[in-house]
């Protein structure tokens, strides 16, 4: 039985890894060493200031995607509201390879695990959605599943924009819209969506 067993464990332990290599990848352990700052206001990741307008700080980030264009991190001094992670990890005059990098960030996203700074675990969730050139702009919001505590109160969101005349792709890990739970039980309008995207490209045009 012990030769057995020892026969199987190198088979046991392979899968045991290619399992754990579903949801281990450069975009992900990125985006977790982001969220286990998020509590801090992103303290330990943020490097060079780079900004400032009345209450907002704008600052170059230690960490960002590779191969990313650029990374930022953004403070408010009104409390933690407001401040937020922003990775612009493509940019590109072709939608197809926008899209296709979308595709693929969002797989190595989904339903992967995320452990925090205290070694609370959490699985990642969004529902994908699939670009169209038409729509000039596409965005997954993903959650951390279960919403409790702190981690309640952040959003990661994987965002297409056509922007200049190309495509860019944003990755952003950001406070919550207070009111954002409180619709979350009510059916999402087209204008809500809209005014979403709107806000949105409006605090990461400088980027």
């Amino acid at each position: 039985m012990r030769n057995a067993f020892l026969t199987m464990a190198p088979v046991l332990l392979s899968a045991t890894l290619s399992a754990q290599g579903v949801f281990s990848n450069k975009t992900q352990v990125v985006l977790e060493k982001v969220i286990q700052d998020y509590p801090n206001r992103f303290y330990n990741i943020k490097g060079e200031l780079i900004g400032q307008a009345l209450q907002t700080s704008r600052y170059k980030s230690t960490l960002q995607v590779p191969g990313a264009a650029s990374s930022t991190v953004t403070l408010t001094s009104a409390g933690n509201e407001g401040s937020g992670w922003v990775c612009t990890v493509l940019e590109t005059h072709s939608f197809e390879e926008a899209k296709d990098r979308f595709s693929t960030i969002y797989g190595e996203l989904s339903n992967s695990i995320i452990t925090t700074a205290g070694q609370k675990t959490f699985i990642l969730s969004g529902q994908y959605e699939t670009p169209a050139e038409d729509k000039k702009s596409t965005s997954i919001v993903f959650s951390l599943l279960p919403g409790v505590g702190e981690m309640k109160k952040l959003k990661v969101e994987l965002a297409l924009r056509e922007e200049d005349n190309g495509w860019k792709i944003l990755l952003c890990v950001e406070d919550k819209d207070p009111e954002e739970d409180a619709r979350a039980s009510e059916p999402r309008s087209d204008s809500s969506v809209r005014g979403h995207a709107e806000v949105s490209r409006g605090e990461l045009t400088a980027n």
